[in-house]
């Protein structure tokens, strides 16, 4: 009589117990992947909206300001032209419990508004960005003549 070869009760446990163990430590590793993921979106998110304002205020001759009120950052001209309606804030794309900080180390006076501009020659006042968020921190020193960001920190949590 032959018998059937099958896995035992206690192979099929250990077999099981070795996958949960190799699954428990690689989802700290996924979870950190993600986190990167979401800052590395808001620092895009922010780095595009730049780029928007240069673009606009070289392409319609005119300044535009990004502002920041809280954590809702908003991109509009300095001045509406005549009959001009106010345009339509974006959604934001950070998050409530997101902080963000704009500080302007070429600014004469010591109370800076949270107002960033760009002017129509594609220039822009020098500023430094920081962001702080629940997935980490980033910040970036932004150029007056390009407007290209240059990442001083950047920690992933």
């Amino acid at each position: 009589m032959s018998r059937a070869r099958a896995f035992t009760l206690i192979e099929i446990v250990i077999a099981t117990a070795i996958m949960l163990i190799i699954l428990l430590l690689a989802v700290p590793s996924l979870q950190g992947v993600l986190a990167d993921k979401r800052l590395r979106r808001s620092l895009d998110a922010f780095n595009k909206l730049v780029n928007e304002a240069r673009e606009r205020s070289v392409s319609e001759h005119r300044a535009y300001l990004i502002t920041l009120d809280g954590n809702n950052v908003d991109l509009r001209p300095e001045v509406l032209l005549k009959d001009e309606e106010p345009p339509e804030p974006p959604p934001s794309p950070f998050a409530q419990s997101d902080s963000i900080k704009m500080i302007f180390p070429a600014a004469l006076t010591r109370e800076q508004p949270n107002e960033w501009i760009f002017w129509p020659s594609g220039t822009c006042e020098p500023a430094i960005v920081q962001f702080q968020g629940r997935d980490g921190t980033w910040k970036a020193r932004y150029s007056g003549l390009t407007s290209q960001p240059e990442l001083e920190n950047y920690a992933v949590r």
